[in-house]
């Protein structure tokens, strides 16, 4: 298994990148199309434990005005084989002190390239 093939890396980095321009822009269906549309799908975000794609549409549709303005400290994407990717992003919300941690486990399924698996996390915050 070739760690960090350079067309897959690429891929990878451009998707995670859209789904960054597509957080800031609050595009909802952009974000949802993202996401493996499947009972199995996992979002833990800052406040909620979201199993399975209707959770995570629903948590979207009610969010009201989106996720906080915020800024890349630092972002770490690794691929294994032609497949299976991880993205670990830092960030720090526009004007505020609080650090934050954003992982996503991104799979080739025979649809695209889908996050499977996510987690948000504020630094102190207890989630």
């Amino acid at each position: 298994m070739e760690i960090n093939k350079p067309a897959v890396l690429a891929e990878v980095t451009a998707l995670v990148d859209a789904y960054e321009r597509a957080l800031g822009d609050n595009d909802i269906a952009m974000l949802d199309g993202m996401f493996w549309q499947s009972p199995r799908a996992v979002r833990y975000g800052v406040g909620e434990c979201l199993y399975g794609i209707e959770e995570i549409l629903a948590f979207r549709k009610a969010r009201a005005g989106g996720s906080p303005p915020r800024t890349i400290r630092r972002m770490e994407i690794t691929t294994f084989g032609d497949d299976f990717a991880t993205a670990n992003v830092e960030f720090q919300r526009i004007g505020g002190a609080v650090i934050g941690r954003q992982s996503q486990s991104w799979a080739r399924l025979p649809e695209g390239w889908r996050i499977v698996s996510a987690h948000v996390s504020l630094q102190g915050s207890g989630h």
